[in-house]
């Protein structure tokens, strides 16, 4: 199963069977609550707990709003149905959850080895840390749904609904999960707040405000200089959509 995931076919949406969405949804919680544990455990290890439970309900959340609104957007293109878009979006998310949870050792080291949250560097290791598991996410989702795409190809009626589905789906669950990692916020654990499993005000403020602020902390507080770092991060997590959904054509050597 987890082959078919990491290498999907076209025969990967012919059974949405209770079992294998089942098994797919386990593969998914046991991945990401392994990876959200290394997340909260440089904070503390009662926060890597946290997270490893919120990690799941955050990808549960997104994929219940995004399945529904891609269901209905792929009814009107002539692209997926409600079933197939839910089904969909869980392999793309258990994809990048295998990802990200090979990779948990490596971001649990990363925990072990930087400046403890009450050092005199925890301000600056904290925007670093945020920074780096913002960029790792993102890498892991766009890689993941991108997965799909030559499944698309096939199921939907033309090559431009394709395009125009993943774009949805990439674009549903960058906002979706944007916004729903600050209301389950605290993942990082700020060093001058207290550990809690929820934020007192969770509606106030936003995701992109607070990885601008993590952006120019880790800049020198410059705001040109965060500004090129913001635009660098985009090219990189970019690239990979338009090299997928416009691929260059090949030439043929006589």
């Amino acid at each position: 199963m987890i082959r078919r995931l990491l290498q999907p076919d076209a025969a990967l949406l012919d059974d949405p069977s209770p079992r294998r969405i089942a098994r797919v949804a386990g593969v998914t919680v046991l991945c990401l609550a392994a990876y959200g544990f290394t997340t909260g455990f440089w904070r503390s290890p009662q926060l890597g707990v946290y997270v490893a439970i919120k990690m799941p309900l955050l990808i549960a959340c997104t994929l219940g709003c995004n399945g529904i609104l891609n269901g209905l957007f792929g009814l009107l293109l002539g692209g997926l149905g409600f079933r197939e878009s839910l089904l969909a979006l869980l392999s793309a998310f258990a994809a990048s959850a295998l990802l990200l949870g090979s990779l948990a050792p490596v971001t649990f080291m990363l925990a072990l080895d930087a400046p403890p949250p009450h050092s005199d560097n925890a301000t600056s290791a904290h925007s670093g840390y945020l920074l780096f598991h913002v960029v790792l996410i993102a890498i892991a989702g766009i890689t993941g749904t991108l997965l799909l795409f030559r499944i698309l190809r096939n199921r939907c009626a033309t090559p431009a609904v394709a395009s125009v589905t993943m774009l949805s789906w990439l674009a549903g669950n960058g906002i979706l999960g944007a916004q729903f990692s600050w209301i389950f916020r605290p993942f990082f654990g700020s060093p001058h707040l207290e550990v809690a499993f929820l934020r007192d005000h969770p509606m106030e403020g936003g995701f992109h405000e607070s990885v601008w602020r993590a952006v120019r902390h880790f800049t020198g507080d410059d705001p040109r200089l965060a500004a090129i770092a913001m635009l660098g991060i985009a090219a990189v997590l970019a690239r990979p959509m338009f090299r997928t959904l416009f691929p260059r054509p090949q030439t043929i050597r006589p």
